[in-house]
């Protein structure tokens, strides 16, 4: 299967800024590169380790040529850590035009975040919530802004147990992470409805398999079988980036809000996906989580 990066997607060789989270390696530094390279775009990358997150600001740099993407330290595993990211973001930029919430783990164990929440759910989702709420001014700053939330087919499997929110009983990991990318979609649609009839519109994308994106140790028995026996099916990470690209700066996709995406057409979500009721229910139990109320 090949895809490509100009296919209905027009260049924008301008001054637009761009934040890509979790952009240290794989699928967000490809994205933060291609919107800096063939989109004219400033890009602030988004990562929690400081030398992965410089290596990945160079790369970005010298493909592109622009020589102004800049690094943006957040562990998106801390409430604390995103408000110091969101503060830091605000004193760079009068506005964002691009929020590309990419960033994504998949735990074998169940793990905790800083604050006390399962690990996927925190980091996939909390962490952006919290994020995108804080960096909202910003947007409502730029004529014309577009938030892209990466999720996945895996919400398809995905529950949320509201007597059991940290799964602290029966943990299985791709329960949790299924769980993580229905509450991306949840919070999409939420986030959508709620800024309908404004200059920001916001949508998720499904990328496929993209290679770096799967959650196993590849130095590990298992984890190096896994990739040698799935590796002729994964997407590359520009071509996981694709949709994401799409939607960040493609003239079609302008006006486009609430919809749920695949290889650059909108896709069908599974049926609990696209509640209303369960998406509003949702997003109280995440401000309620976050401590942070959404000025909308």
């Amino acid at each position: 299967m090949t895809l490509t990066n100009s296919r209905n997607i027009a260049a924008q060789p301008d001054q637009r800024l761009a934040v890509v989270t979790g952009a240290s390696g794989g699928m967000g530094r490809a994205t933060a590169a291609l919107l800096a390279k063939d989109h004219g775009m400033k890009v602030y990358l988004i990562a929690r380790n400081q030398e992965k997150g410089q290596a990945a600001v160079d790369y970005v740099n010298q493909q592109s040529g622009r020589r102004d993407a800049e690094l943006v330290i957040c562990d998106l595993a801390s409430f604390d850590s995103i408000r110091a990211a969101a503060a830091d973001l605000a004193a760079r930029c009068d506005h964002i035009d691009v929020l590309i919430n990419n960033a994504g783990v998949v735990t074998l164990r169940r793990e905790e975040t800083e604050d006390g929440f399962e690990r996927q759910l925190g980091v996939n989702h909390l962490g952006h919530f919290l994020l995108s709420g804080l960096l909202l001014p910003l947007l409502q700053k730029s004529d014309s802004a577009r938030i892209i939330v990466v999720s996945s087919a895996a919400h398809k499997i995905g529950r949320m147990n509201y007597n059991d929110p940290g799964m602290t009983k029966g943990f299985r990991v791709w329960n949790a992470y299924g769980r993580s990318k229905l509450a991306n979609l949840w919070f999409m649609k939420e986030l959508a409805g709620r800024l309908a009839g404004s200059s920001i519109t916001v949508n998720a994308v499904h990328p496929g398999a993209v290679a770096t994106q799967i959650g196993v140790d590849r130095k590990t028995g298992f984890g190096a079988f896994v990739h040698k026996l799935l590796r002729p099916f994964f997407l590359t990470s520009e071509q996981g980036s694709t949709t994401a690209i799409y939607l960040a700066t493609s003239t079609e996709a302008e006006g486009q809000t609430g919809q749920y995406y695949y290889r650059l057409q909108p896709a069908k979500a599974s049926e609990r996906a696209d509640s209303v009721e369960e998406a509003q229910r949702f997003w109280v139990w995440s401000e309620q989580a976050t401590g942070f109320r959404w000025d909308l």
